[in-house]
């Protein structure tokens, strides 16, 4: 049997997250415990007690949302590994989720990538002030008519907007500041959009208001040492499986201020033989974009250890 893992990026948290998995199951909580300890670690501050009894506006902070749902997601790889559950053929993550996918396919540190995700983290909040960003998801729309739209009001107003993520059919997110986004809200609309629905970030994730960040992140990633992954991992910006840590790190850079192209990328797993699809990570946002790319699809989020036993069992 084929098995995709893909992991899920900001969006996914929620205060609370995997607190009652040592309950559930004594083992799998050690496992967490472990984890996040480790994480705790090298951020400096304890990371476990900010999502269980932190505030959400505390947690959505994108240099913590960041290492959260790294180190969640990465908790669910490892109690799966444990199990000895199916591995998996190939791996992909959606924006901060590929750096989950190169830690669980051994090619970054996992300590390591919490610190960079963390730095990430800062490094795009820093890039834009507070209220000068923001993002929008375009419902019901042909993804070529969103980006042409975008690029003419981008040109019209000298202002920067464009397309963030390709979820899925008729579901794209656009990203950029805060007038030029509010301008393609109304075109599109205009245009025929079913609805278009800003969304509350505080960062514009994947535009070019992002360059600043991705400068820095290169320094960063410079200094990070990268394996080569023991499983492939499909990047957000070229849909491509690459090896080598040149290659690796120049596509985290550029995913910064490049869309997320997520139904290539699925589509790129089915068209390869992929057969099953497992979300794991905290909520199953994921699984839900991946039906709706292919309805006939076997997807299968893991996110506490009831779905994980449930996902090993239906998988075994």
């Amino acid at each position: 049997m084929s098995i995709a893992f893909v992991f899920p990026g900001q969006g996914s948290q929620t205060i609370g997250m995997l607190g009652g998995i040592a309950d559930e199951n004594p083992a799998y909580g050690e496992i967490v415990n472990s984890i996040f300890k480790q994480a705790s670690d090298t951020l400096g501050f304890d990371l476990w007690e900010l999502i269980q009894n932190g505030s959400e506006a505390e947690l959505n902070q994108t240099k913590n949302t960041q290492p959260a749902i790294l180190a969640a997601s990465y908790a669910l790889w490892q109690i799966w590994k444990n199990k000895e559950g199916c591995m998996p053929v190939v791996m992909a993550g959606h924006s901060l989720g590929e750096y989950t996918a190169l830690v669980c396919a051994e090619a970054i540190d996992f300590s390591a990538a919490v610190s960079l995700v963390s730095l990430r983290g800062q490094y795009m909040q820093d890039a834009v002030a507070e209220n000068e960003g923001a993002m929008a998801a375009i419902l019901g729309m042909e993804d070529d008519s969103v980006v042409k739209i975008c690029e003419e009001i981008a040109i019209e107003n000298e202002a920067i907007v464009s397309a963030a993520n390709f979820n899925s059919p008729g579901q794209v997110v656009i990203s950029g500041s805060v007038q030029a986004v509010e301008k393609a809200i109304s075109a599109l609309n205009n245009a025929g959009a079913k609805k278009a629905i800003k969304l509350p970030v505080s960062v514009p994730s994947h535009c070019m208001l992002m360059e600043s960040a991705a400068d820095k992140l290169a320094k960063k990633l410079l200094s990070t040492d990268i394996d080569r992954p023991v499983i492939p991992v499909i990047n957000n910006v070229h849909v491509t499986i690459e090896n080598e840590a040149e290659l690796i790190r120049d596509a985290l850079v550029k995913q910064l201020y490049k869309p997320v192209r997520w139904v290539e990328t699925i589509n790129k797993m089915l068209a390869e033989g992929t057969e099953q699809i497992i979300e794991c990570g905290p909520g199953k946002v994921l699984t839900g974009l991946n039906r709706r790319i292919n309805r006939n699809i076997a997807a299968h989020p893991v996110f506490d250890a009831v779905t994980i036993d449930k996902v090993f069992e239906e998988l075994s």
